[in-house]
């Protein structure tokens, strides 16, 4: 079964600067053809916080462009906060405005109406009605997706790509009144639960934004290290293994240090729907320079 399955292949550089390094890992990707293709990018606008607390503007900007350079016809940058009013969250980093100035839509989640949502319900999931997504995720072309690396202190241990991926589903939607945060954070299945969101979808890409991270505390703030790293992939669950590998060299919370990596929560479910690698074996990553060597290869044998 393992031998069988693909292997992911996962960029890795460390970098001084964020947007050449942006560039840099992207050239490294095999990327779908964005040419006159509709693109979704989710960002995290889980609060008005400065980076790492949000998705940093320079990172969103840099990203869209490069998009816009491989042919997009149209983009959409689009979320649901989690802490604060969406639209005002939006306002406040500055959303809008970029809008305007490099012409992508805005999709504030709280606001679709009820015929913009579609219910999914993952076989033998932890959801209860299952849960509700924008339908804007299954019509447009390619989703990417662009993470911070950071603890969260409310019940999912740590927020990567497959956190993220919270902002995609509707706190309510017009005409029901089932709250589906409400029935994720008091779950005692809540880390099961965020893996089986992102069966909902597939990216073309991710892009984890490591340039700074939180270790402890989170989402909002916390504290603060510089690891001064990207990972750019299509695999969510190689992603966050990464990621988690990162944290525990940082020196993070006990929930995020204890056991295997693989057997977290979030990670060992995802892998359970088929999402990611299921091994460290089945991940391969690409390096730039001998300091991203050495530091993939001693975060890779956090992984076995």
């Amino acid at each position: 079964m393992e031998g069988s399955q693909k292997i992911s292949q996962i960029s890795f550089l460390t970098t001084e600067d964020r947007n050449q390094g942006i560039i840099k890992i992207l050239q490294s990707i095999e990327l779908p053809s964005f040419d006159e293709k509709s693109v979704f990018i989710k960002p995290n606008l889980n609060s008005a916080d400065p980076f790492p607390g949000s998705t940093h503007m320079d990172t969103l900007r840099t990203l869209i462009l490069e998009v816009k350079k491989r042919g997009a016809k149209r983009i959409i940058v689009g979320d649901r906060s989690g802490m604060g009013n969406s639209r005002e969250v939006m306002k406040n980093l500055g959303i809008f405005f970029m809008a305007d100035e490099l012409d992508f839509d805005v999709m504030v989640f709280d606001e679709l109406s009820k015929e913009e949502w579609k219910i999914i319900r993952p076989p033998d999931g932890h959801w209860k009605k299952g849960f509700a997504i924008p339908k804007i995720i299954s019509e447009v072309d390619c989703i990417i997706q662009t993470c911070c690396l950071k603890t969260h202190r409310f019940g999912g241990h740590f927020t990567l790509s497959l956190k993220n991926s919270v902002g995609l589903v509707a706190k309510k939607i017009p005409g029901d009144n089932h709250n589906y945060m409400h029935e994720l954070h008091l779950s005692i299945h809540q880390r099961k639960m965020i893996a089986e969101i992102n069966s909902s979808y597939t990216p073309d890409l991710v892009l984890l934004d490591g340039m700074e991270a939180f270790v402890k505390g989170g989402p909002a703030k916390g504290k603060l290290v510089s690891p001064k790293i990207f990972l750019a992939g299509k695999d969510r669950v190689a992603i966050d293994a990464l990621g988690v590998a990162l944290l525990r060299k940082f020196g993070t919370t006990v929930k995020v240090r204890k056991g295997p990596i693989f057997e977290l929560e979030q990670i060992a479910r995802a892998t359970e729907l088929g999402l990611g690698a299921s091994s460290p074996n089945q991940i391969k990553i690409l390096t730039f320079d001998e300091e991203s060597r050495l530091l993939s290869k001693e975060l890779m044998n956090q992984l076995i």
